[in-house]
C-alpha cells in the first residue's frame, strides 16, 4: 500500500500542460459535485438567482418584476443557461462544475507564477474540494461566479503586459464586482498596491497607461450592465438596486466586526509564523499580489461583520497557494505517512459519497434521482391539481420555478426579503413595514396555497411579531392538507 501511495504523489509535474490539468480538475469537480445535480437546492440564495434569471428570460430586467440584493451578472449567468437549456437543474449544476474547474485552473496558473508546478497543481486540486464541499458550496453561488472572474484577472495580471490584455483584465474585474459587490475591496487593495509599486520603483509613467486602460475597461464593463436599463428608461432602477440598496442594507444591519476576529487572528498567525520562519518569500511580487487580494476580501468580511461558509469561496484560490508554498518548506512527509495522506484525500469528499447514497435511495423509493421538498412538493401539487394561483412559498421557493409561477409580491422573491424593510423603497414597494407586507400577501392577495417547513419558524426567531401573526393566520384561515418529508402544504379555507 505504501508503494502505491508513494506512486500517487510521484507525478511528472513538468510534463503537465493546461489541457491535462483542466481535465483532471474537471473530473474531480464532476465526481464531487455530480450527486448534487439532482438536489432541489443547497442554499436558498441559489433558488433566488434561478427565479430572478427566469424572470429575465421571460423579458423582465432584474429588479423590475422580481428583486434581490445582488448585481446583475450573477443573474445573467443563470439566465443564459436557462435560455439555452430550459428549466434544467442538471444544466445549472453542470456549468457550476465548469465554474469550479476553471477557477481551480486559474489557481494553477497563478500558482505557477508564485511557486512551482507541484505547488500550483495541488493548490488547484484542493481548490476544487474547498469550492465544492463543507456547507452550501455544492450549489452555484454568486461567490463561485465572481471568484472565477477575479482569479482569471489576477492570472492575466501576473502573466500579461500588453494594453490589450489589461483591457481584458479590467473587464474581468468589472464582471467580478458586478457579480458580488464586495469584490471591490480586493480590487481597490490591488489598485493601491500597483500604483504604489509603480511610484516607489519610479515606473509610474511606464505603468500608468496600462493601469489606466484597466480602469477604463472596468468602468466600461460597469456601464455595459446599465445599457439595457437605459434603453428601457429604467436607469434609476439600475442605480438604486445595485448601488444604493446594498449601502442602505449594510448601514441598517449591524454585525459586530468582532465576529470575524477568530478568523482574522488565525490568518494573522499564519502570516506571522510564515514570515518569522521564512516559509514564504514575501518579497515576491506574485505573493504580494495574493496577499493584497486576501487582505481586501478579509476587509470586506470585517466590514460585513460576519464570515458565512460560502463567503470563503472568495479566499480559497489565493490562500491555498500561500499555504502550499509554506507547507513545501516544511520537512518532507515520510513515506510511511503518505498512505494516511492518501486516505485523507479519499475521505475528503465524504459529503459527496453520502449524497450518492441519497440519490440512489431516492431512486429506489420514489422512482427519481431528483430529490428534495422543492421538487417533491411542486410535483404533488401538479399531480393533485392543487390551486397555484398566487401560491406563497415561505420555504422551498425554488418551487415557483418548478411550477412556472411567480412570488405573490416583489418583496417575496426571497422569503427573507419580506423582513428587510429598509430595502422596500428600492423595490418600489408601497408597503412600509414587514408586517404590512405580510398582511398584504395573506389578507389581500389571499394565496390559495401556502408552503412552509416543518419544525422551523417561517421567519427569524427574533421576529416574534411576524411569526406570531403568520402562525395565527395559518391556523385560522388555512388547513394542512399534506406533509411531504419536511414540506407542509396548506390550503385556504375560504
Amino acid at each position: 500500500m505504501s508503494k502505491k501511495a508513494a506512486s500517487f504523489f510521484n507525478i511528472n509535474y513538468q510534463a503537465l500542460n493546461w489541457k491535462t490539468v483542466f481535465l483532471i480538475l474537471f473530473l474531480i469537480a464532476f465526481f464531487v459535485r455530480f450527486p448534487f445535480f439532482f438536489r432541489d437546492y443547497v442554499d436558498r440564495d441559489e433558488s433566488t438567482f434561478i427565479i430572478m434569471a427566469q424572470s429575465w428570460v421571460d423579458g423582465y430586467l432584474p429588479y423590475t418584476q422580481l428583486w434581490d440584493l445582488k448585481p446583475p451578472i450573477t443573474f445573467l449567468f443563470f439566465a443564459v443557461i436557462i435560455k439555452v437549456f430550459g428549466k434544467s437543474f442538471i444544466a445549472i449544476r453542470f456549468f457550476g462544475t465548469v465554474l469550479v474547474a476553471l477557477t481551480a485552473l486559474f489557481t494553477y496558473g497563478i500558482g505557477r507564477w508564485a511557486a512551482t508546478k507541484k505547488i500550483a497543481f495541488w493548490s488547484a486540486v484542493l481548490c476544487v474540494f474547498f469550492l465544492s464541499l463543507f456547507g452550501s458550496l455544492q450549489g452555484v453561488m454568486s461567490e463561485h461566479i465572481c471568484t472565477l472572474f477575479f482569479a482569471a484577472a489576477v492570472y492575466f495580471l501576473l502573466s500579461k503586459e500588453s494594453k490589450r490584455w489589461y483591457f481584458v483584465i479590467g473587464m474581468l474585474f468589472g464582471l467580478s464586482v458586478m457579480s458580488k459587490l464586495n469584490m471591490a475591496y480586493p480590487l481597490l487593495a490591488l489598485a493601491i498596491y500597483l500604483l504604489w509599486g509603480a511610484i516607489i520603483k519610479r515606473q509610474f509613467w511606464h505603468n500608468f497607461p496600462r493601469l489606466a486602460v484597466m480602469g477604463i475597461a472596468f468602468i466600461f464593463q460597469i456601464l455595459l450592465t446599465a445599457l439595457p436599463y437605459y434603453l428601457q428608461g429604467e436607469i434609476s432602477v439600475w442605480w438604486q438596486s445595485i448601488f444604493e440598496a446594498p449601502l442602505a442594507y449594510s448601514t441598517s444591519k449591524y454585525h459586530s466586526p468582532l465576529k470575524t476576529l477568530p478568523f482574522l487572528l488565525v490568518s494573522l498567525a499564519f502570516f506571522y509564523i510564515t514570515f518569522k520562519k521564512q516559509l514564504i518569500n514575501y518579497s515576491s511580487v506574485p505573493v504580494q499580489v495574493l496577499i493584497m487580494v486576501f487582505a481586501g476580501v478579509m476587509l470586506s468580511f470585517v466590514q460585513a461583520g460576519k464570515v458565512n461558509g460560502h463567503y470563503l469561496i472568495q479566499l480559497y484560490p489565493f490562500i491555498l497557494i500561500l499555504v502550499g508554498i509554506a507547507v513545501s518548506k516544511l520537512p518532507p512527509i515520510q513515506k510511511k505517512y503518505r498512505t494516511i495522506l492518501v486516505v485523507i484525500l479519499v475521505l475528503l469528499p465524504m459529503e459527496a459519497y453520502l449524497e450518492y447514497a441519497n440519490i440512489i435511495s431516492n431512486k429506489v423509493e420514489k422512482g427519481s434521482f431528483f430529490n428534495g421538498e422543492g421538487i417533491d412538493v411542486p410535483n404533488y401539487i401538479i399531480k393533485n391539481d392543487i390551486d397555484t394561483q398566487n401560491i406563497f412559498f415561505t420555504e422551498y421557493h425554488i418551487g415557483y420555478w418548478v411550477l412556472g409561477e411567480h412570488p405573490p409580491t416583489i418583496a417575496a422573491t426571497h422569503p427573507s426579503n419580506i423582513t428587510r424593510e429598509e430595502l422596500f423603497p428600492y423595490m418600489k414597494n408601497p408597503r412600509k413595514t414587514a408586517l404590512e407586507e405580510l398582511q398584504y400577501i395573506l389578507e389581500v392577495i389571499q394565496p390559495q396555497t401556502v408552503v412552509a417547513r416543518k419544525g422551523k419558524k417561517i421567519f427569524d426567531r427574533k421576529l416574534t411579531n411576524l411569526n406570531s401573526y403568520i402562525d395565527s393566520y395559518l391556523a385560522n384561515h388555512y388547513i394542512l392538507i399534506k406533509t411531504i418529508d419536511r414540506g407542509l402544504i396548506y390550503q385556504r379555507l375560504e
